[in-house]
């Protein structure tokens, strides 16, 4: 379903589905990669579904695989490109900007405790994508929080994108 969205569904991904139990010692990491892909495929339709596997639709060229170093995240700084905050403004704007810090320090968290985990497209999946969607509400908020009192600002949905620096 999440695939289709954006591009022809696959079908067929139903035979994936079932898992077997490895007797012995313990499952190859071959085996627990594959059956975490599989779930993820399987999950599609949920907000974290690339938490489970990579089955998300998108490439990014700028987060490859997960597999070395975890690197960081960097975010569009955005007190730069805002206007004058109206005073009746100022303290739940500020509230958002520390939110979107917070954010970019949960996201650079998770990029530590998540390497080597997932494809090659799952720090844009799990964590790239999802933060982009929760800096867009924010900067969304930012915008009414402002519009309320002054002109409203339009176009801070452009800072919301970040990117993963090796």
């Amino acid at each position: 379903t999440a695939i289709g969205r954006a591009a022809a569904k696959p079908e067929g991904l139903e035979k994936l589905a079932p898992c077997q139990l490895n007797q012995g010692a313990a499952a190859g990491a071959g085996d627990q990669a594959g059956a975490g892909e599989e779930a993820g495929a399987e999950a599609g339709a949920g907000e974290d579904a690339g938490d489970a596997g990579n089955a998300g639709a998108e490439n990014n060229a700028g987060a490859e695989n997960n597999a070395g170093a975890a690197g960081t995240i960097s975010c569009p700084a955005v007190e730069g490109s805002l206007p004058a905050i109206p005073a009746s403004a100022q303290a739940e704007v500020t509230r958002n900007l520390e939110l979107l810090d917070t954010q970019i320090q949960e996201a650079n968290k998770r990029l530590v405790d998540t390497v080597g985990q997932g494809g090659p497209n799952f720090v844009q999946n799990a964590i790239l994508g999802p933060l982009e969607d929760k800096r867009v509400a924010a900067l969304n908020r930012i915008e009414t929080a402002i519009g309320r009192a002054a002109a409203k600002p339009e176009g801070l949905e452009k800072l919301a994108p970040c990117q993963l620096n090796q």
